[in-house]
């Protein structure tokens, strides 16, 4: 008898460890239809920078866009602002049904314009323009300025010397915590980064961020003619934008009058705003929009400087 209860105890242990967790249901997201978002503020100008994890992009069969950094130039306050967003939040898909999913799956299924409109609706800002990089992209236009000059921790040096990144593709070799010159292979890898030294996609933001405004701050002293074949550089480096030149150079005017200010970052969402749930088969974050449309109001209006806790 004895032996048949414990056989009966197994084989129900075994059944539910098979079975897999239920996943939670994820709370509706209530967002701003895009036709009533207000004009952006004078003088600011945003541009979504999106990258995806792909080598070799392909326009028509997107992978994920797992870089997400929207670029907010103020001409009349004189600011330059970089925020980013975690690949993994939650936000409800186009066409006002209720349908949620992964924020970097939108360009993918709807595309990059898509993708702007969608995070217009949930952060309060109207986004119009992007430019989308694949790796082996972001690496080139890397290498085009030189490299980038990026400080790491002992954690971020043992992963990407297990990695196995070329000894050449640093100067000078990576052997522990410090400050190294990254080439663009180096430095995407960095990028990319999520399990070491603890934080996951919230680092990895972190890196993207870092990557970016310490480029903006090797380019202070760039001249005019620099700046015009930074450009060219960029669209030849592209796999997607509804940006034409004049555009893309008028950006560019824009960015060169403020090379000497000081890169404001922030981060969405921000500590507090996120939650971590199962959704569809995935580990995903549910964010607080609401509050994060207000940090995103007041980090646009007021604030100077806003970095992660």
């Amino acid at each position: 008898m004895r032996k048949r209860i414990l056989c009966l105890m197994i084989l129900m242990s075994m059944v539910l460890t098979a079975m897999p967790a239920l996943a939670d249901q994820p709370k509706p997201i209530e967002v701003i239809p895009y036709e009533q978002l207000p004009e952006p503020i004078d003088g600011q100008h945003h541009y979504l920078l999106l990258c995806v994890d792909q080598w070799e992009g392909k326009p028509h069969n997107l992978g994920n866009t797992d870089g997400i950094v929207l670029v907010t130039v103020d001409t009349r306050a004189h600011r330059v602002m970089l925020t980013s967003f975690i690949r993994d939040a939650l936000v409800a898909k186009p066409g006002n049904d209720g349908r949620i999913g992964r924020i970097n799956y939108i360009a993918k299924d709807y595309g990059p314009e898509t993708l702007c409109q969608v995070i217009s609706q949930h952060i309060g800002v109207k986004i119009e323009k992007y430019i989308l990089f694949d790796f082996k992209q972001i690496e080139r236009i890397i290498e085009y300025l030189g490299g980038v000059d990026i400080t790491i921790t002992s954690a971020e040096a043992s992963y990407l010397t297990r990695y196995a990144i070329s000894p050449t593709s640093t100067t000078p070799a990576v052997t522990g915590a410090g400050t190294y010159r990254f080439g663009g292979h180096a430095a995407v890898i960095y990028m990319r980064i999520r399990k070491a030294g603890g934080g996951g996609d919230f680092m990895r933001t972190q890196r993207v961020r870092t990557v970016l405004s310490t480029l903006a701050d090797q380019c202070r002293n760039i001249t005019y003619d620099e700046a015009r074949a930074l450009v060219d550089s960029v669209m030849a480096n592209t796999t997607l934008t509804n940006m034409n030149l004049d555009e893309m150079l008028t950006a560019m005017e824009y960015a060169y009058g403020l090379r000497g200010v000081t890169i404001e970052e922030l981060r969405i969402p921000q500590d507090g705003d996120a939650s971590p749930i199962s959704f569809a088969g995935m580990s995903v974050q549910e964010i607080d929009w609401e509050h994060s449309r207000e940090v995103m109001a007041d980090y646009l209006e007021n604030s100077f400087l806003v970095l992660d806790e």
